[in-house]
C-alpha cells in the first residue's frame, strides 16, 4: 500500500514503515544465517571458511547494485512527494533501463576478473575451489539481484514497506528448503547454497512484479512511458545517474574496505576466517533495527524533500537518531554477555577456539555501536535529500581508516588489529556525516526562506 509520508507524526510514520523493513531484514539475514549454519554443520569448517572467505566480495558485488538502485529510487520518491505521478512512472522506466545496462556490464567485468580478485584476497588453496564456484554463481545471477533491489527500493520510495516483506518471507523459507535439498539430497556442496539463494531471489522478483501489477495502479506502465527521447530524456537520465552512480561508488568503497579486512583476515587461517564469518553474521543481525530505521528515514526524507517540508525532515532525523542511540546501547549489552552463545549456534560446541575469537570480535566492536548507529541515520538522511557527495567522502574515510587499521594493526597485534578496523572507521564516518547533514539542511532552509521572502516582495 502506498503511503504519503509528508503528513502525520514523523516518528509514528517511520516506526510503522520500519517494522515491515525490520521483519524483512530479519528474514533476509535468517536465510543468510541458515545458509551458514547448514554449510557449517553439514559440510564442515572448511566449507564455512570458503563461504566466509568470499563473503566481503559477495557483499561488495551486491552492494554496488543496491547502492545504484537505491539512488535511482531517491528520484522516484522525490517525484512522488511532489505529486508528479507521470514523473514517478518515467523514473521507474528510466531506472529499469539504466539498471539493466549497468548490471550486464558489471557482471561481465566481475566474472572475467574473479580469479585475480580471489588471489588478491589470499583465499587459501584448500578452500579456493568452493569459494570460486560459490561467488561466480552469485555474479552470474546479478541481473536477478538487480531487478529485486530495484523493485524493492521503488516500492519503498512510494511509502510501502510491506510488499517487499511478503516476497522476502516466501523467499526466505524457500531458500532454506532449497539449500537443504541441494546440499543433502543432490550433494552439490557449497555451490548448492549459492544456487538456493539465486532461485529464492528469482521467486521474490516474480512475486513483487505480480503484486505491483495487481495493487499499484500508479506503477502500471504504458508503451509511452518506455519511449526514450534522447534530447528530452538525456537530462532525466543524468539526474538518476547523478544520484545512483555516486551511491554505487559509495557502496563499492564500503565493500572494498570489508574486502581488504577479509584479505588480511584470510592470512590467519581457517579458524579466524570461520570466527570472523560467524561474528559478522551476528553483528549484522544485531544492527538490523538501526539499519531498518535508517532506510525508513531515507524514504521519509525523500518524500518530504519533494514537498519542501524541511521542518519535518529535521524533526524526523532527530527522533530516529535518539532511537538508534538507545538501540546501540541495548545491542552492545547483548553482544557483551550473550555473543559467545550466539556463535555456538553457527559452529557448535566443539570449536572453542573459533567461539573465543568470534566473541572477542563482538566484545570489541559492540563498544562502538553508538557511532555505527549515527552513520545509519545521517547517511540515509543525506541520501534522501539527494546529496551523495558527503556520504561518498565519508565512505572514502571509512576505506582509508579500515585499510590502515587492518593492515597496520594486524602486524602489531595479530588478528585483533582487524577487529579494531571497523570501530575506527565508524568514528571517522559518523563525524563526517553528522557535520555534512546539519550543514546541508541549514543551507536548504536558508535557501527556501530566501525564496519565500523574494516571492512576498514581488507580491
Amino acid at each position: 500500500m502506498i503511503n504519503d509520508l509528508t503528513k502525520g507524526a514523523p516518528l509514528k510514520l517511520m516506526l510503522l514503515f520500519s517494522v515491515p523493513l525490520l521483519i524483512g531484514n530479519i528474514f533476509q539475514q535468517f536465510y543468510n544465517i541458515a545458509d551458514i549454519i547448514i554449510v557449517g554443520r553439514t559440510l564442515g569448517m572448511d566449507a564455512l571458511a570458503a563461504v566466509g572467505a568470499v563473503s566481503p566480495l559477495f557483499f561488495l558485488i551486491v552492494f554496488v547494485i543496491v547502492g545504484m538502485t537505491n539512488g535511482f529510487s531517491v528520484i522516484t520518491g522525490q517525484k512522488f512527494g511532489a505529486r508528479d505521478y507521470v514523473g514517478v512512472r518515467r523514473s521507474v522506466t528510466m531506472s529499469t533501463i539504466l539498471t539493466i545496462v549497468f548490471t550486464l556490464i558489471f557482471t561481465v567485468i566481475t566474472a572475467v576478473l574473479m580469479h585475480k580478485l580471489l588471489h588478491w584476497m589470499n583465499v587459501p588453496q584448500e578452500i579456493y575451489r568452493d569459494a570460486y564456484y560459490y561467488i561466480q554463481i552469485v555474479v552470474f545471477s546479478l541481473i536477478i539481484s538487480g531487478f529485486y533491489n530495484l523493485l524493492a527500493s521503488i516500492i519503498r520510495a512510494l511509502g510501502d514497506s510491506l510488499t517487499p516483506l511478503y516476497c522476502l518471507i516466501v523467499a526466505s523459507v524457500l531458500n532454506i528448503f532449497l539449500a537443504l535439498l541441494f546440499i543433502l539430497k543432490f550433494h552439490l556442496g557449497v555451490p548448492g547454497s549459492a544456487y538456493a539463494l539465486v532461485v529464492s531471489l528469482a521467486i521474490s522478483v516474480v512475486l513483487c512484479l505480480w503484486y505491483v501489477k495487481k495493487n499499484f495502479p500508479i506503477l502500471h506502465l504504458t508503451k509511452k512511458d518506455w519511449i526514450f527521447n534522447w534530447k528530452k530524456d538525456y537530462t532525466f537520465a543524468l539526474l538518476h545517474l547523478k544520484v545512483g552512480l555516486p551511491m554505487a561508488v559509495q557502496f563499492t568503497i564500503l565493500g572494498l574496505s570489508m574486502l581488504i579486512i577479509q584479505s588480511v583476515c584470510n592470512g590467519f587461517g581457517a579458524d579466524v576466517i570461520a570466527a570472523f564469518t560467524a561474528a559478522l553474521r551476528i553483528e549484522q543481525l544485531a544492527t538490523l533495527p538501526m539499519v531498518s530505521f535508517g532506510v525508513a528515514l531515507a524514504s521519509f526524507v525523500a518524500q518530504n524533500f519533494g514537498a519542501k517540508r524541511f521542518g519535518r525532515i529535521r524533526d524526523g532525523v532527530k527522533r530516529i537518531s535518539v532511537l538508534n542511540v538507545i538501540l546501540s546501547i541495548i545491542m552492545a549489552f547483548l553482544m557483551h554477555y550473550f555473543g559467545g552463545h550466539m556463535v555456538r549456534i553457527f559452529v557448535g560446541n566443539e570449536n572453542e577456539n573459533v567461539v573465543k575469537i568470534a566473541h572477542d570480535y563482538l566484545f570489541i566492536s559492540s563498544i562502538f555501536y553508538f557511532f555505527l548507529a549515527q552513520i545509519f541515520v545521517y547517511r540515509n538522511a543525506l541520501q534522501g535529500l539527494g546529496r551523495v557527495t558527503i556520504p561518498l567522502i565519508a565512505s572514502i574515510g571509512e576505506l582509508l581508516m579500515r585499510s590502515f587499521a587492518a593492515i597496520y594493526l594486524a602486524v602489531r597485534i595479530s588478528y585483533f588489529g582487524v577487529f579494531y578496523a571497523g570501530p575506527i572507521a565508524w568514528v571517522t564516518a559518523s563525524l563526517v556525516l553528522a557535520t555534512g547533514y546539519y550543514t546541508t539542511l541549514k543551507a536548504f532552509i536558508i535557501k527556501t526562506r530566501k525564496k519565500i521572502r523574494q516571492n512576498k516582495s514581488r507580491d
